[in-house]
């Protein structure tokens, strides 16, 4: 199965799993189980299956065949070439394809002259008047790659505006571009462009990253320390030929080599092997040639060799439009396809059905609490009314004056629940101020001031150090407050379950461990700036500018990612006692009116009991029913998530026998 194919899976399950969580989000609604907590964990779902992306990057010098490997895995369907890929560097600038259905599809490209402000790449993309547009007819495949054909302009420049621009270095000649006989050099007219589409595969999420090669990288900091750690998968392409050269080694130490956690993120291609297919050859001497280069490059690289995959992109794009099987499997761009979706989506998968099995199971324990306070109420009004049976008028008197009591003493109670929710949203005030976009600035606030100093940065990288150990005791301190927080709720929720005979439970603590190791990594993938080779670089003003910007925008979305979760987390805890005081304040209703219609009518003692009994079956019924949408939404999950236990939620911290969801 290719990689469109199996896409096209990955895009029909989240499609099917969607339209489950909108079927389950329609049935809490008419069983009235959605409450703010439940509303905030079917909106979490519904987007993490609906706005899940799955970014694949490539990375390579130029004229390893790039282009023309994008071409061949995911636009054969047209044809005919759609990205640029003639002889000679035809990606200028990066160039990210995908979907948005709000904008039309069209061709969107920042004008180079923008590195020469201050402003970052996320915050241009919020400023669509500033980048030049070029409609798309997606059903003309000649329109469609004349206008792509723009990512390869370029303009001329004199060699201080190239310094200006990132695309000089007095200090590293043997990289800079050549000079013409005007005095000129040649610098990409574009810094990046956006191209929104309706092809079938990004429709359903996915997000191609095409790089230019090291100079591009390197003067653009927002693609090492915010695009590409993003991404997914990265494919790094070298010549079959070749292996790994000197510039190819220098992008894959300094930009793409990655964590241990994430090395299985990386593939490799040995691109043009039909340039080591000879006549004069045996066809075991080529594949030796090949095995060869497969064994030293991934050996230099630090991977497994089946994460080296030799191919030939141009041979395979050519099989693919004239539909030649036995070419296309000596390409063996079909073992590309395989990697990619075997290993890219499979992981994706795993990850995005972990994610939605952690939240089914909350989901079903905040329900099956719901559903919990219902059975017990109506416990309670059958015990109260079988005891009624044989008793004359003075006793149902007394016990409506005891529901009144009762009733009064739970209204007067406001005042204890109010000091509840008082130090809780006092306590919940401190922790959003400790992750918010202020206390974040602050912490940043020195290492920026150091980046904008002229000159030489000297001591800047202990500055760094300095500023993300301030910012993972930020999260450090975050997660013992949220632990406190959850510690008080117990506590409180034990006083009022045994006051009131709730079964209040508090959802557990967010767990903000993750958002310490994105710091991490965004540390590892920013500090390659900080080294010896890019002082001079580091000492111009509008690089180390953009630098600090780019740093910025990566951390907001740590930050804003992770107050986010402690919302959803706050959403739950309070909305279980809204919900339980709301179901309390219906018994009370529901007891005064059978009082009543026993008083009034010699049978509505009877007719009560049996009212009671016809809903306790319809609430049975209502607990077969959600439990079957939760097996049925972890089985859609995948076979790990449907393993756990479906059947009840953890207790109440009072140890109140807890109704299964």
């Amino acid at each position: 199965m290719d990689f469109n194919q199996e896409f096209d899976q990955h895009g029909a399950w989240r499609r099917q799993f969607a339209q489950r969580l909108k079927g389950l989000n329609e049935w809490l609604a008419e069983h009235e189980l959605v409450d703010a907590g439940v509303s905030a964990r079917l909106d979490q779902l519904q987007s993490q299956v609906k706005a899940d992306k799955v970014m694949v990057a490539f990375v390579a010098e130029f004229s390893r065949g790039k282009s023309e490997l994008i071409n061949a895995v995911f636009f054969a369907g047209y044809g005919r070439r759609i990205m640029p890929a003639s002889a000679g560097r035809t990606t200028m600038c990066p160039t990210e394809l995908g979907f948005d259905a709000d904008i039309a599809p069209c061709l969107r490209l920042l004008p180079i002259e923008t590195r020469l402000q201050p402003q970052s790449l996320m915050e241009w993309r919020g400023a669509p008047e500033k980048w030049e547009r070029i409609d798309l007819d997606v059903n003309d495949p000649a329109q469609l790659a004349q206008a792509i054909e723009k990512v390869a302009e370029v303009v001329h420049v004199d060699q201080a505006q190239a310094r200006a621009l990132g695309f000089w270095h007095d200090e590293a000649p043997e990289d800079n571009p050549l000079v013409g006989a005007d005095g000129l050099v040649e610098v990409p007219r574009w810094r990046h462009a956006l191209i929104n589409m309706a092809h079938p595969l990004l429709k359903q999420g996915l997000v191609i990253l095409d790089t230019p090669g090291l100079n591009a990288i390197g003067a653009e900091p927002e693609l090492t320390v915010s695009l590409l750690p993003q991404a997914h998968a990265v494919v790094f392409i070298l010549a079959a030929d070749a292996g790994v050269s000197k510039s190819d080694l220098t992008i894959w130490r300094e930009h793409l080599a990655p964590a241990a956690e994430r090395i299985d993120s990386r593939l490799v291609v040995l691109n043009k092997i039909d340039t080591l297919w000879d006549d004069l050859s045996t066809p075991e001497y080529i594949e030796s040639q090949i095995q060869r280069q497969r064994a030293t490059s991934a050996r230099v690289l630090g991977l497994a060799e089946d994460q080296v995959i030799a191919v030939s992109a141009q041979k395979g794009l050519l099989a693919k439009v004239q539909q030649d099987p036995v070419r296309l499997a000596a390409s063996r761009l079909p073992d590309l396809e395989h990697a990619l979706g075997e290993g890219l989506l499979g992981r994706r998968r795993r990850i995005l059905q972990g994610v939605v099995a952690d939240g089914l199971h909350e989901l079903q324990n905040e329900t099956g609490r719901m559903l919990h306070a219902r059975e017990r109420d109506l416990v309670e009004q059958m015990q109260e009314l079988e005891g009624l049976r044989g008793k004359n008028a003075t006793v149902i008197r007394q016990m409506r004056l005891r529901i009144e009591q009762e009733q009064a003493e739970f209204d007067s109670s406001g005042a204890r629940i109010q000091a509840v929710r008082s130090v809780h949203l006092k306590l919940l005030r401190e922790l959003f101020g400790l992750l918010s976009t202020t206390t974040l600035k602050a912490e940043v606030t020195q290492l920026a001031e150091a980046l904008k100093k002229p000159g030489i940065k000297f001591g800047v990288k202990k500055t760094y150090g300095d500023c993300f150990d301030r910012l993972r005791d930020v999260v450090s301190r975050a997660q013992a407050m949220g632990n406190d927080i959850h510690a008080m709720l117990v506590n409180s929720f034990k006083s009022l379950n045994a006051e009131f005979g709730f079964s209040l439970q508090p959802p557990a603590a967010p767990d903000l461990q993750r958002f310490r190791e994105d710091l991490a990594l965004i540390e590892r993938n920013h500090l390659q700036y900080l080294g010896l080779s890019n002082t001079l670089k580091l000492a111009q003003p509008e690089f180390a500018e953009r630098l600090a910007r780019a740093l910025m925008s990566r951390l907001k979305g740590v930050f804003d990612t992770a107050l986010a979760e402690v919302e959803t987390w706050n959403k739950g805890s309070a909305a279980q006692l809204d919900g339980q005081l709301r179901e309390r304040r219906r018994n009370f209703t529901r007891r005064m009116e059978a009082v009543t219609r026993i008083q009034t009518a010699a049978s509505g003692l009877d007719d009560r009991i049996r009212e009671l009994e016809q809903m306790q079956v319809e609430l049975d019924a209502t607990q077969a029913r959600l439990r079957g949408w939760c097996e049925e939404l972890l089985a859609d999950a995948g076979p790990d998530a449907a393993d756990g236990d479906v059947a009840a939620p953890a207790p109440a911290v009072d140890a109140t026998p807890v109704l299964p969801a």
